[in-house]
C-alpha cells in the first residue's frame, strides 16, 4: 500500500474507533454533582455468563467465577499503572482488601447480586463501585483461539461476546458511567490485553481521567 494511502487508512481507522467508543459510552448528566466528593472506588468481580456447549452446569459456575475475577484483576492492573503516573482523580481500593471485606460479610461471587450498590459501598467503605458484566463463548482468561483466518479478522466476524463496565455512586446507588464493547479477536489476546485496549480507547471519556477533565473544563 502506498505511504499516502496507508496514512489515510490509519487515520480513518483511528477516527472510526474513536467514534465507535463514544457511541458505546454513557455518562450521567448528574456525574459532576454525584461524584464531587469521590476519593476511593472499589472494583468488584464481574458478573459472568459463559456460553459454552461442552461443559456441564456444575463445571460452568467455577469457570464463570474465575473469569469474573480475571476482569477484576485486569482492571486493577490498568488503574494501578495510571495511579503511579497520578493519572486519575480518585484512588482504587486494593482488590485483595475488597475481596477480604466481602468474604468477612459472607458475600460471595454467587450471592453478590443480592446486595445493592449502596450496601456494597457501605461494607467496603468506598465512594463508588466499579462493576460490570461479561458474556463470552470462550475462556478469555486463557487467551483467545489462534485458529482464525485473516479474512475473519478484518471482517470482524470472530465475535466472542460482550463486556460492559459501569461505575455507580456509592451514596445514591445511581449509575454514573458505562462503557460496553463487543469482544472479538481484535479486542485483545486475553483478559488483561482486552481491558488495557478497551480502557485506553475510552480514556478520553473516562470521567476520572485528569486529562479528560482538564479538556472538558471540569
Amino acid at each position: 500500500m502506498p505511504p499516502m494511502k496507508k496514512a489515510l487508512f490509519l487515520l480513518f481507522l483511528s477516527v472510526s474507533l474513536g467514534v465507535s467508543a463514544q457511541k458505546d459510552i454513557y455518562q450521567s448528566n448528574r456525574f459532576e454533582e454525584l461524584s464531587k466528593d469521590h476519593r476511593v472506588l472499589a472494583i468488584l468481580p464481574f458478573f459472568t455468563h459463559l456460553d459454552l456447549d461442552d461443559i456441564r452446569p456444575a463445571e460452568r459456575e467455577p469457570l464463570e467465577e474465575k473469569e469474573g475475577y480475571a476482569v477484576q484483576d485486569a482492571l486493577e492492573m490498568y488503574f494501578g499503572r495510571g495511579r503511579k503516573k497520578k493519572k486519575f482523580t480518585v484512588d482504587f481500593q486494593n482488590t485483595q482488601e475488597t475481596n477480604a471485606l466481602l468474604a468477612q460479610n459472607e458475600i460471595t461471587f454467587g450471592n453478590i447480586d443480592r446486595y445493592t450498590i449502596k450496601e456494597l459501598a457501605g461494607i467496603l467503605g468506598v465512594d463508588g463501585i466499579i462493576s460490570g458484566n461479561l458474556d463470552v463463548n470462550v475462556l478469555l482468561s486463557q487467551g483467545v483461539p489462534a485458529d482464525f483466518s485473516l479474512l475473519d479478522y478484518f471482517m470482524g466476524e470472530a465475535d466472542y461476546g460482550r463486556i460492559g463496565i459501569k461505575i455507580s455512586d456509592g451514596d445514591s446507588g445511581k449509575l454514573l458511567w458505562k462503557y460496553e464493547q463487543v469482544i472479538s479477536r481484535k479486542s485483545g489476546k486475553n483478559t488483561a490485553d482486552l481491558i488495557d485496549k478497551m480502557m485506553k480507547k475510552a480514556a478520553r471519556k473516562f470521567p476520572y481521567d485528569k486529562e479528560s477533565r482538564r479538556q472538558s473544563g471540569s
